[in-house]
């Protein structure tokens, strides 16, 4: 690991490390606020003092350098009983420049003593619900936050349940619901109304509570429902293989992509490769999977909207391609097919009959659902110019995916920054130009004919050999070995008993999930389970920014835009 930090005993500075700009920009800003700089498998890793937070997100913001206007992710991290660490907590902050195509992560040290730092909310509005969330399940108060009340917990909640020193298995009622979440002003005769989350168009858990001046939405709010799994606190006490079902939970509707992404951050976090024929794999099932979750989320928007035959007509395909998956893993819908290191076992042999089948199915239905919306009036004038997000609000908000793209930016981890092999396929990147509910519906609509090109490529060079790497830090050995040679029964008895051995440090893994970028954040202490893992899901950013964007809107519109924004309550709750 190459760092520099201000102290008299800091390791050799690294030129490569002092030339990045972003380094070099804080360090001219901040000075000896500035406590180290580190860069472990290619993360830049910023740490600042407490009194410069706010400042240095502002600067890697705003410097010209820098340009880190996309906001990722912001987390909290219980470092209790740990010596090598200052402080027992730790705030950390992801950000990624579009322009400069690079991430970095910034941290602070929190004290125990005295858990507070500034919000910056002021400098992204997308911290809002991160940093309610930091304070919800550490306790971690941000100064100057506009609503610092729980999130993922109730109001009867007690204590913060992703410190180390609470008990996984302790319980609390909820004694009493929360009424209101808008403020209704004195002698107002707006009436409230509750949208969700027994309303249809609310898909499940969450609620938006919005005060209404006629068919127009004046003001509103929105939660999420209450954390009943909690995959992060599940993850401290599960080793790394442990974990890879849970992600499947995530995005249900494309669960293989979860899988995908968690092995490939735990792959960079030890430097373990895939075989390429397991990455070609990888990236054939990652696209269809995509394809389905695009599917679902246009027929099930347009349903909302009083229209059913789309839905019947392209859902056809998503059968055909969970009989693809079913043939690969033996389930349908969360499939844990992903291993790390590789895949489970290797594809069926008619693999690739299977996969044309599907293809075929898919490019029927899009077109199909092509004809019956995209020229549709009605269509049309339920989606264009409603729900407009422009390009600044959606960096700030952290929106990423379809819903950035359709914003007018062009940021897309498979091509900015390719993994298991996307450099070789050849693919488009639509992008949007207003940024409303017809602009996301249209980058959807071409993605899953892109993603028809990039299936078509895969296979076309789809590669032999093995579908699991035969490091033994990370792989078992085959039983047949296991059952015959002791060196291979020793090595499959210490792969059980002590797990995967991961280096000491932290990764940000990321892969372009069907809403857009979907990144792990892994804290290791060297042993078999994760010290922290924190999930970057697409959907909390997105759905953040839904009450923004219904306010002064008619009633109507804001059905229209929750379903194009395709919010999954798996990705809210985790």
């Amino acid at each position: 690991m190459a760092s520099v930090t201000n102290t008299n005993t800091a390791p050799p500075v690294s030129p490569e490390v002092l030339a990045k700009p972003a380094a070099r920009a804080l360090r001219e800003a901040l000075g000896d606020r500035v406590l180290s700089i580190e860069d472990f498998r290619g993360d830049l890793t910023i740490t600042v003092e407490r009194r410069a937070w706010v400042e240095a997100a502002r600067q890697l913001r705003d410097h010209a350098d820098c340009d880190f206007k996309l906001f990722l992710d912001l987390c909290g991290v219980d470092y209790l009983d740990r010596e090598d660490r200052p402080e027992r907590f730790e705030v950390v902050l992801h950000l990624y420049s579009v322009s400069r195509k690079h991430h970095v992560r910034l941290k602070t040290p929190v004290p125990e003593s005295d858990p507070r730092v500034d919000t910056i909310t002021g400098v992204f509005r997308g911290a809002n619900w991160f940093e309610r969330e930091a304070w919800d399940l550490y306790g971690i108060v941000f100064k100057g936050h506009p609503n610092l009340i729980r999130l993922l917990t109730h109001e009867s909640f007690v204590g913060h349940a992703l410190r180390k020193d609470y008990p996984t298995a302790k319980r609390h009622v909820l004694k009493s619901s929360k009424e209101v979440l808008v403020d209704i002003p004195p002698g107002s005769e707006n009436l409230l109304v509750n949208i969700g989350p027994s309303h249809p168009s609310m898909h499940g858990t969450f609620r938006v509570q919005a005060l209404m001046d006629g068919e127009t939405v004046r003001d509103a709010e929105a939660e999420i429902g209450y954390m009943h799994r909690n995959f992060e606190k599940m993850a401290e006490e599960r080793t790394y293989w442990q974990i890879i079902p849970y992600t499947d939970r995530l995005n249900y509707c494309s669960s293989f992509m979860n899988g995908h992404g968690w092995a490939l951050a735990v792959e960079k976090l030890l430097g373990v490769p895939a075989p390429p024929r397991a990455e070609a794999v990888r990236v054939i099932l990652s696209e269809f999977s995509r394809i389905m979750d695009h599917i679902i989320c246009v027929s099930t928007n347009v349903v909302d909207l009083g229209a059913i035959t789309p839905y019947f007509v392209m859902f056809r395909a998503r059968e055909d391609i969970y009989t693809l998956l079913e043939a690969c893993s033996g389930a349908r819908l969360t499939v844990s097919y992903v291993r790390i290191g590789g895949l489970a076992q290797d594809v069926p042999d008619n693999f690739e009959a299977l996969c044309r089948a599907a293809l075929a199915s898919v490019q029927e239905v899009v077109e199909a659902g092509d004809k019956l919306l995209t020229r549709n009036i009605i269509f049309m004038k339920r989606f264009k110019d409603i729900g407009v997000m422009d390009r600044d609000e959606a960096l700030s908000w952290g929106w990423a995916g379809p819903c950035l793209r359709g914003s007018g930016v062009d940021y897309d981890v498979r091509k900015d920054h390719p993994y298991s092999g996307y450099e070789q396929y050849d693919f488009d990147v639509p992008v949007g130009t207003v940024g409303d509910c017809f602009d996301r519906y249209l980058v959807r609509m071409e993605e899953m004919r892109q993603s028809v090109r990039i299936v078509e490529q895969a296979l076309a060079q789809l590669p032999g050999g093995p579908v699991i790497t035969d490091d033994k830090r990370v792989a078992i050995p085959p039983k047949s070995e296991v059952y015959s040679n002791i060196e291979a029964l020793m090595n499959h008895f210490k792969l059980i008993y002590e797990g995967i051995l991961p280096p000491p440090g932290e990764t940000y893994g990321y892969t372009e999930g069907a809403n857009g970028e979907l990144g792990f954040y892994i804290v290791s202490d060297g042993q078999k389970h994760p010290w922290r893992v924190k999930v970057r899901p697409p959907c909390y950013n997105i759905y953040q920014a839904f009450p923004h964007m219904i306010r002064g809107g008619m009633l109507a519109d804001a059905i229209a835009i929750i379903g194009g924004l395709n919010v999954i309550a798996g990705e809210l709750d985790r």
